[in-house]
């Protein structure tokens, strides 16, 4: 987690968060949270380097649509950010 860029950890959060999400899904939730246009050129390609590295699988609704969810190795990268964040962040 620590070599993901601050949207890549936001991405890995979304789709963490929804059901089986779509591209489309997962732009409108980070331009509800960045409160701006998230373009496909920054969405897809982080998106694919998640996948890369081993964070998150890409599967393929129809021919249009591709879904993403966590891998277990995403699962627990997420769960040791939570614990790395909560030793210095008082909740």
């Amino acid at each position: 987690m620590y070599d993901l860029t601050g949207f890549q950890r936001d991405l890995l959060y979304v789709i963490a968060g929804l059901d089986e999400p779509h591209g489309l899904a997962i732009k409108e939730e980070l331009e509800d949270y960045y409160e701006k246009e998230i373009h496909h050129g920054r969405l897809y390609p982080n998106l694919d380097t998640l996948v890369e590295k081993g964070l998150v699988e890409k599967g393929q609704r129809d021919r249009r649509t591709n879904y993403y969810t966590l891998t277990r190795r995403g699962s627990r990268e997420i769960d040791a950010r939570t614990d790395w964040e909560a030793a210095y962040v008082e909740h």
